[in-house]
């Protein structure tokens, strides 16, 4: 078990500290034929899942109308980096429930900070 562990240890990178309800904005790398371009996916963390080296997070935005949700391994080496938009103040883990949600009902509170 502890082999397990230390291959998982050097898979491990260091990432921005977000939470869910987070506003984050995700440059992921995407190799198209020989060429190498990087995407920005902005949206809201709706979730995160797991620990170590398998740990996921969701994002999920609005695009034209129609809701989109991608879900990223946290320390995915195609991950350029991750930038934290806006705080956002949830009191659920989960925020499924922004599924069913539409227009302003779907917005998060932004975090006061005093």
């Amino acid at each position: 078990m502890d082999i397990i562990r230390a291959i998982e240890q050097q898979q491990i990178k260091d990432v921005t500290p977000f939470n869910v309800g987070d506003t984050v904005r995700v440059h992921y790398r995407i190799v198209e034929g020989n060429r190498e371009r990087i995407q920005v996916f902005q949206g809201d963390v709706i979730r995160r899942h797991g620990h170590g080296a398998r740990e996921t997070f969701t994002v999920r935005k609005i695009s034209f109308g129609v809701g989109v949700e991608r879900t990223f391994p946290v320390h995915s080496p195609k991950i350029d980096k991750i930038e934290v938009a806006r705080e956002g103040k949830v009191r659920r883990a989960k925020l499924y429930y922004l599924r069913n949600k539409v227009g302003k009902a779907a917005k998060i509170k932004e975090k006061a900070f005093n």
